[in-house]
């Protein structure tokens, strides 16, 4: 049976790793592997059984595209006050996966076709 995101607002940083992992259609599994640690741990991070998550916040925040700030309070200043959709997530997944001078063409063509919009 598939999990989906708590209806409730995720209140402390393990409920907020889970419900961005969530989000992004990953297993435990699947993110523990992407950060280089067992399921084990992921479950105890989201379980705020808090192992070795501090010094991993930055990946982890880096690995389901959120902010170090979001993770630990619940809310990131900087962020937009909507949510992205899912094509910007999609969008933001790819360019992620883009050597540097790909993003590079990548942005000078979004910002060419941003001005002629």
């Amino acid at each position: 049976m598939a999990r989906h995101p708590p209806t409730t607002t995720p209140t402390t940083p393990g409920e907020r790793l889970r419900a961005a992992r969530l989000e992004r259609g990953l297993t435990q599994d699947a993110l523990a592997e992407r950060l280089g640690v067992s399921r084990s741990a992921v479950a105890q991070w989201e379980t705020d059984r808090a192992g070795q998550i501090r010094g991993n916040l930055l990946r982890i925040a880096e690995v389901l595209g959120v902010s170090l700030e979001y993770l630990l309070h619940g809310d990131d200043k900087r962020a937009p006050a909507h949510a992205a959709t899912g094509d910007e997530l999609a969008l933001l997944r790819l360019y992620r996966e883009l050597s540097p001078e790909d993003r590079a063409m990548l942005l000078t063509t979004a910002r060419r076709l941003a001005r002629e919009g």
